[in-house]
């Protein structure tokens, strides 16, 4: 149980490592929330590919918004207008890594006939990364304090 505590005090550390971890964390539930979705759709109700691509993805990028302001960038706002543009931030690069993912199905399924799933997976991977680094570099830094800064 003491090795469980310690783990859970360093997850929710504010070190690097820490903040990776929970983005991997996040990363992978979002992906869940996807993928799952996305099977739904597509394999159990048959519906085109591309419509259960879309709305898996945007589904998840809701999820994944809460998530990575609240528990992995531990961030709050301001102000109404401090959120809207941090939304509007994190939904915009979200719809430019959506495009890749939905490019890198197509491609996958459309142009080279494999399957759906496998383009999904391979660019659920590219899409991770742009993600990371495009939320900690333009969504999340800065103009928002931490929800820890906040107690104190």
């Amino acid at each position: 149980m003491r090795i469980i505590n310690r783990v859970i005090e360093y997850v929710r550390g504010k070190s690097a490592s820490a903040e990776s971890i929970r983005y991997i964390i996040v990363g992978a539930l979002t992906t869940l929330v996807n993928y799952g979705l996305f099977e739904l759709l597509h394999g159990l109700l048959e519906i085109d590919v591309t419509i259960s691509n879309v709305t898996s993805i945007s589904v998840s990028i809701i999820f994944a918004y809460f998530t990575n302001k609240y528990f992995v960038f531990k961030r709050h706002s301001d102000s109404f207008s401090a959120l809207a543009v941090e939304f509007i931030k994190f939904v915009g690069s979200r719809l430019f890594t959506m495009a890749l993912e939905v490019g890198v199905v197509l491609l996958i399924h459309n142009v080279m006939g494999h399957d759906a799933r496998i383009g999904k997976i391979l660019a659920q991977v590219l899409v991770v990364i742009a993600n990371y680094i495009i939320s900690k570099l333009i969504v999340f830094r800065g103009g928002s304090k931490s929800t820890e800064d906040t107690k104190e």
